[in-house]
């Protein structure tokens, strides 16, 4: 098969691929179809936890497929129920619903806001705040829950009921809730698609006392800063807040779709049997993935994490081509003189798979890179960075 080619003519076109064919994967390296290796930099977008074809996730995953690879939601599974339970128990929250991905373990948490509040208030209490900059999804919903214009364009009308304000601007906030009928407040502890920032730590703390006051749903997006990413099993604990809701994907299952939506004790017991529901969710063989990849995120793993975002921010921080470095843990977002595609497109060029996050190159590398590719990696990204400068 010429694999381009038949691409091309059958898949709609809704991505801007680069020009590469990858076709098998070990640990942080990739080859394409010419046998050309890449380290990998992105990790399929903060999905591959450990890489390509981990030992460890690869045996579970066989396993499971050989042994029930799916029953749907009407019965009972040890991997499902195993996974709820651990991540109970990780994070303290009460109850888990299992979907397929990030944007649906936001609608999701949408939908229990939303019920929270029309449950307590009335159902004109079912406005949710976002933050500008924001990224929440691509169905209609998340969209309209997504803080940036250039995602709404070509399908308007949105779900109503949203409404965006300056992220680290705790007065904007505030005078939404007073003003209006607020059900939830949704944010990013770092915004990935926003340009890979990081929230202010005051004002974390204070939106989750102003959602206190308030009575209003604290909703945080792990979809791409969760499952260990950002140096803690999950973003917002860097932060030392609790959450009403936090809904996750990508790196939880390792490869597989699966989305997760937590729910904590103010909302545990906001669905009932047909109030909400998923076919694939929860499904055996993406569990037992899940199992195995949380099961490793350890204390050890993320202090590795967290040294290896060291290594990371001290290897390209001024150097030359490079204006800024953002982020948290292993979710880096690079702001160079030249234009981010071009670095990106000399970083392909040169063995390294790097993407974007706006105007700066990101960086998502598996979470156990070995030092020895990090480090190979670092010199390409700095060479392409720094050619061409002053």
């Amino acid at each position: 098969m010429n694999i381009k080619q038949t691409d091309n003519a059958c898949i709609a076109h809704t991505y801007a691929r680069f020009d590469v064919a990858l076709v098998k994967g070990k640990g942080s390296l990739v080859w394409d179809e010419t046998g050309k290796e890449y380290i990998d930099m992105a990790a399929g977008i903060a999905v591959n936890t450990f890489g390509y074809a981990d030992d460890v996730w690869a045996k579970a995953v066989a396993e499971q497929a050989a042994t029930l690879q799916h029953t749907s939601n009407l019965y009972y599974t040890e991997p499902c129920a195993r996974l709820a339970q651990m991540l109970c128990e990780r994070t303290g929250m009460k109850k888990v619903f299992f979907s397929n991905s990030g944007a649906e373990a936001n609608e999701c948490a949408i939908k229990a806001a939303r019920k929270y509040a029309a449950d307590k208030k009335g159902e004109e209490y079912n406005v949710i705040v976002t933050l500008t900059n924001s990224f929440h999804g691509r169905t209609l919903t998340t969209l309209a829950a997504t803080g940036q214009d250039v995602f709404h364009k070509d399908f308007t009308p949105l779900t109503p009921g949203f409404v965006s304000v300056p992220a680290n601007d705790l007065a904007a906030a505030e005078e939404v809730f007073k003003t209006q009928k607020v059900a939830g407040f949704l944010m990013e502890i770092v915004q990935g698609e926003g340009g890979v920032m990081p929230l202010d730590k005051s004002y974390v703390t204070g939106m989750a006392k102003l959602c206190e006051a308030y009575d209003v749903v604290l909703m945080c997006d792990e979809v791409q800063c969760g499952n260990g990413r950002t140096g803690a099993l999950y973003a917002y604990m860097n932060y030392g807040i609790e959450p009403d809701v936090v809904s996750t994907a990508k790196g939880l299952s390792g490869g597989l779709p699966l989305g997760a939506t937590l729910l904590g004790k103010k909302v545990e017991t906001v669905f009932t049997p047909g109030s909400h529901g998923s076919t694939f969710g929860g499904n055996p063989v993406c569990a037992a993935a899940a199992v195995s990849v949380l099961e490793r995120l350890d204390d050890e793993l993320l202090s590795e994490v967290r040294r290896k975002s060291a290594l990371v921010f001290d290897t390209l921080s001024g150097q030359p081509g490079i204006e800024a470095i953002d982020g948290l843990g292993l979710m880096i977002g690079v702001k160079t003189t030249k234009d981010a595609g071009e670095v990106i497109k000399e970083c392909l060029a040169n063995g390294v798979l790097v993407i974007k996050a706006k105007d700066k190159v990101r960086l998502l590398p598996a979470l156990n890179i070995p030092d020895e590719y990090l480090i190979k990696a670092l010199a390409v990204i700095k060479q392409a960075a720094g050619e061409g400068t002053a």
